[in-house]
């Protein structure tokens, strides 16, 4: 058998594999296949968010006057290492503050979704309220 027809004939068999395996797959794995909105776990990932962007705000921020001051007696003394505990100490707050606003920003758009999301039911029940009295009316 030549290599052509023994690569035709793996990547045929391994066709075959695959169109089996798929025939094999359940027809809806997730179980509803809607998106499902639950609002208090929604809520509580919100507030959690909210309570960590609280925290950080402040416990974030701890060591940086020592820091500081830590790395300006260590300059004053001619040691290369206190510029480096000064880059340290820039690069924490640097990345504090956006642990901080990405914390800020999950909060936010899970409130904006959740109001959205409720917003969106109360004018989907208000239609079908006015589609159910419209066929009454007929």
């Amino acid at each position: 058998m030549s290599f052509d027809e023994e690569w035709s004939a793996a990547r045929a068999t391994a066709a075959a594999n695959v169109s089996m395996r798929l025939n094999q797959a359940p027809v809806d794995p997730g179980g509803g296949g809607d998106l499902e909105l639950n609002q208090d776990h929604i809520g509580a990932i919100g507030s959690e968010a909210y309570k960590l962007h609280s925290r950080l705000q402040t416990d974030g921020k701890h060591a940086a006057p020592s820091s500081t001051e830590a790395a300006s007696a260590l300059t004053k003394e001619g040691f290369a290492s206190g510029a480096a505990l000064l880059k340290v100490n820039t690069t924490w707050e640097s990345q504090v503050k956006t642990l901080v606003a990405a914390c800020a920003n999950i909060s936010n758009g899970l409130n904006y979704s959740l109001r959205s999301h409720a917003k969106d039911e109360q004018q989907l029940r208000a239609d079908f309220t006015a589609s159910a009295i419209d066929t009454y009316l007929r």
